[in-house]
């Protein structure tokens, strides 16, 4: 058996960070949920809202844990498994990487020991801060990682020499033509992930009877905060295919699976892509929706596939169902958010069993989303690493050997399912325990310090003295 090397690479980095991204999707968005949580309990003073804090801190306190443990992995794999990527990239790349390091990872670990062993120790004000600063510190981590990544998908501000990338601008390395939209689009997708998690553990409480004041408030609450981001979502989609169709044309088509250059073209809803022959079988389209929607003109071009050779052409039938995979469950997060209105409206909205058992099944499709939204940008990337430089197939380690890449892949899919299913089983358990009372210290530190230091002494010292 021909063992290649090169698949076998794509698919282990395929694997890990398709299992690493669930993390960051949850982590992100929970930890400013717990953030407005903590505010609200700050400024209202309101119990609930202290219950529901302590909650969502046991179960992030997991999830961060195995984001962690997960994403150090990633750095490996360019060393062993792609070092002709990294030698060629890593004086653009490497230090993107390392202010996520300096800056985000350890602004998040200086804050997250109060947030978690804080509570009674250190003042309100201060707990709040370190919420806060923890949630600030995971939006900081996307914003450089997703910056590399942005610099890989449309590079800007470098210069070539002798097959090395150097930066010219780091202004413009940083805030590359896609960044903006990719930053925003994944970082409201997070959220919206997020909130319908919220929802759905919110739907269970109150249809198992167990504490449904804290149930009712976390749906309601968290319904409202989706009222805003999911049509955000799909405007920031929107126009991040915008960007993708000027800066990277080719994705865009495969997304489509366009093979001839046109305007006036049909939105194709559903076909069996066929790379080789060059079509699309069993085709269902819409005539002149396509360049509508891609280019906000119904006379707008949009160029097919065969524009481009062969070999510079992405893979069809990934990025196309991936995409509409995506696009469906933000159709159905929508719907969700009209249907919650509506019951709102009609004052029912946490008492109305259908639509608590919707939640329920609806919970895990943020992931999916996120999965499919990884798969679209990523697949229609290639064959590219660094896009239209740097080919995938010229990035992988020369020395490497199919074996090598076998064990190790073996080795990262038998760790992964060991660690992620107990991680889940955990959070299970503090979820079947739910958001029980808070317990104080009733030796609380005001302002951080004892108000009498004095008495912290022992007894028979101040009968010596």
């Amino acid at each position: 058996m021909d063992l290649d090397p090169l698949l076998l690479s794509r698919l282990q980095f395929a694997w890990v960070i398709a299992w690493h991204i669930l993390l960051p999707a949850f982590t992100i968005g929970l930890a400013s949920y717990i953030a407005f949580v903590e505010g609200m309990h700050f400024f209202t003073g309101r119990e609930i809202y202290l219950r529901i804090s302590s909650f969502w801190i046991k179960i992030f306190s997991v999830a961060f844990g195995m984001g962690v443990v997960s994403g150090i992995v990633m750095p490996f794999q360019f060393g062993t498994n792609w070092s002709r990527y990294a030698d060629a990239t890593a004086n653009v790349l490497s230090p993107l990487f390392a202010y996520e390091g300096l800056v985000a990872f350890f602004l998040e670990a200086a804050f997250l020991g109060v947030l978690l062993f804080g509570r009674g120790l250190v003042p309100r004000w201060a707990h709040l801060i370190a919420a806060v600063m923890v949630a600030f510190g995971t939006l900081l981590s996307s914003f450089w990682i997703l910056s590399a990544n942005s610099w890989m998908q449309t590079p800007a501000g470098y210069e070539l020499v002798d097959g090395r990338f150097y930066p010219k601008d780091w202004t413009e390395v940083i805030f590359n033509p896609s960044f903006p939209y990719r930053l925003f689009h994944t970082v409201v997708g997070f959220y919206v992930t997020t909130g319908f998690v919220v929802v759905g553990i919110a739907a269970w409480l109150i249809r198992r009877g167990r504490f449904p004041a804290e149930g009712s408030k976390m749906l309601s609450t968290t319904m409202w905060l989706l009222t805003i981001l999911v049509p955000l979502q799909i405007f920031l989609g929107d126009q991040h295919g915008l960007n993708t169709l000027e800066h990277q044309p080719a994705k865009l088509a495969a997304i489509e699976a366009h093979w001839e250059t046109g305007s006036r073209v049909p939105l194709v809803l559903f076909a069996i892509p066929d790379d080789e022959a060059e079509t699309n079988h069993f085709a269902i389209e819409v005539p002149l929706l396509g360049s509508l929607v891609l280019t906000h003109e119904l006379d707008g071009v949009v160029r097919g596939l065969k524009d481009w050779p062969r070999e510079d052409r992405p893979p069809v039938a990934l990025p196309f169902f991936a995409f509409r995979v995506m696009v469906g469950i933000g159709l159905i997060m929508l719907g969700m958010v009209g249907l919650s209105l509506w019951l709102r409206w009609k004052g029912v909205l946490t008492e109305t069993d259908w639509f608590l058992r919707l939640c329920q099944l609806v919970a895990p499709l943020g992931f999916i989303a996120v999965l499919a939204g990884w798969t679209t940008t990523e697949v229609g990337r290639q064959p590219w690493t660094v896009y239209g430089l740097l080919r995938t197939a010229d990035s992988v380690s020369p020395s490497l050997t199919g074996v090598d890449v076998l064990l190790s892949l073996l080795g990262y899919m038998t760790a992964y399912l060991v660690i992620y299913p107990s991680g889940v089983i955990i959070m299970a358990r503090l979820v079947r325990k739910g958001p029980g009372p808070v317990e104080k210290d009733t030796d609380a530190i005001e302002s951080g310090r004892p108000a009498r230091p004095v008495e912290a002494l022992p007894r028979q010292h101040h009968e010596t003295r």
